[in-house]
């Protein structure tokens, strides 16, 4: 399969970048396929992602991106190839990672407070609440976590009476609690307004820029996040390209890939593809 160029924006030094070895990817696969029975995901993807980078995953529904995530977060196996985080393979339970799952609206009565909530981020994912350990140090990690999504003043509030756009900043800061080197984001915008939309996009580049974190950003709609891409990943139909929005999101290439008439138009800014069926960012079917 063909693989665009890429083009690389390094985040700045910091925490995240010194838990990953000088010259070793974030994120990379290498002959990866995923196949579920007889359909095929993706197969031979081959895919580095730098310390610092942005990677927007796009895609129709069905074509593998929440798959991908899984398998970077050890709970799903390749068919074959290999994957490997910060020159690992992947495990449940590894606080390198840090994982925002779409916003999904909690039930009023949740009895856990915003702090509890993200002091999860500190058991590497595993199941169950484990409230109350490590003291001191354990409090300073969820402050600082909650100062910097800007939560620290509803940090004792029952998670149920938040709005969405609070509780996605708390899932935010979930993930930064235990200063990941990889940010998996997926589809993190679903169902906020485009204030919270573009709150909770620059919360994630404000990591990524300040501790060099790398992240991959499942969603269907590339346009929130469009200025801080330096590539994309789109999957479809057993197929992948990957390069810079500029390589991929072209007329050509999602012609290519959907085996049909597609046409990008960029308006205001902004990308609108017609002609495809869940294209993965804004559509207009054509007729």
């Amino acid at each position: 399969m063909t693989t665009l160029g890429s083009s690389v924006r390094p985040g700045q030094a910091g925490l995240a970048a010194a838990e990953v070895p000088d010259g070793v990817a974030a994120v990379e696969l290498r002959g990866a396929t995923m196949a579920l029975g007889e359909r095929v995901l993706w197969d031979g993807l081959d895919l580095r992602v730098e310390p610092g980078e942005f990677l927007a995953v796009l895609g129709p529904n069905g074509s593998g991106k929440t798959t991908l995530l899984k398998v970077l977060l050890g709970q799903r196996e390749l068919s074959s190839g290999s994957a490997r985080v910060g020159g690992r393979a992947p495990r449940g339970g590894s606080t390198r990672i840090g994982y925002i799952p779409q916003q999904q609206p909690m039930d009023p009565d949740t009895p856990l407070r915003a702090r509890d909530l993200v002091g999860l981020g500190l058991d590497g994912h595993r199941l169950g609440l484990r409230l109350g350990r490590g003291g001191g140090a354990r409090r300073a990690k969820v402050d600082a976590a909650l100062a910097a999504v800007g939560a620290t003043g509803y940090a004792n509030m029952p998670v149920g009476r938040l709005s969405g756009g609070e509780q996605q900043r708390l899932r935010v800061a979930q993930a930064l609690a235990g200063d990941p080197s990889v940010l998996l984001c997926d589809e993190p915008l679903l169902s906020l307004d485009l204030a919270n939309q573009r709150v909770v996009s620059q919360l994630i580049d404000q990591r990524r820029i300040e501790a060099a974190t790398a992240v991959l950003f499942v969603t269907h709609e590339i346009n929130p996040v469009l200025p801080l891409v330096d590539r994309v990943l789109y999957l479809v139909n057993g197929q992948f390209r990957v390069g810079t929005p500029e390589q991929v999101m072209t007329s050509e290439v999602l012609s290519e890939l959907y085996h049909t008439q597609v046409d990008v138009l960029r308006v205001r800014d902004r990308l609108v593809v017609v002609g495809a069926e869940d294209p993965g960012v804004h559509c207009e079917q054509g007729t």
